[in-house]
């Protein structure tokens, strides 16, 4: 490590280093609720890895990102008021047309409930005044480190 870079590693650390040592508590003012931004990150993530499982035909591994993307969207809708009841509503079918596709393993359905759900992710950006994000079907995977083929047993 360069010196310059200790001393900024230096500067950025000793404040919480120094706070610690004084035995200094802050009450939290509120239970941490995640910022939308970061919540539909990882949707967007599940999103993909939904995609590259179940064009693998991994349907245990697209039934587990379907799962956690549904959970991500409730969590956006209960900690965000903000965001419209129908447009929770709305994706509900969407996603539940996935999970049906995983459970029939069938890539066909699967394939058009997907784009089914990526419709439904735009269209609910249209209606909060995001339409500047736009969804679509990954093609090519930015998980290098995740193999989506199921493994043999």
């Amino acid at each position: 490590m360069r010196l310059h870079q200790v001393i900024v590693l230096l500067v950025c650390v000793y404040p919480l280093a120094s706070a610690a040592q004084t035995g200094v508590n802050v009450p939290p003012s509120s239970p941490y609720v995640p910022r939308l931004g970061d919540i539909m990150n990882a949707v967007q993530i599940r999103h993909m890895k939904l995609w590259f499982a179940g064009k693998s035909a991994n349907w245990e591994l697209a039934a587990y990102e379907a799962r956690q993307l549904k959970a991500g969207l409730v969590e956006a809708a209960s900690f965000y008021e903000g965001i419209p009841v129908t447009n929770v509503t709305t994706m509900a079918q969407p996603v539940s047309a996935v999970a049906d596709a995983i459970d029939a393993k069938d890539g066909g359905k699967f394939a058009k409930a997907y784009n089914d759900l990526t419709n439904g992710c735009n269209s609910c950006h249209q209606s909060i005044g995001r339409g500047y994000i736009v969804m679509r079907v990954p093609d090519a995977s930015p998980f290098g480190d995740q193999q989506f083929v199921p493994r043999k047993p």
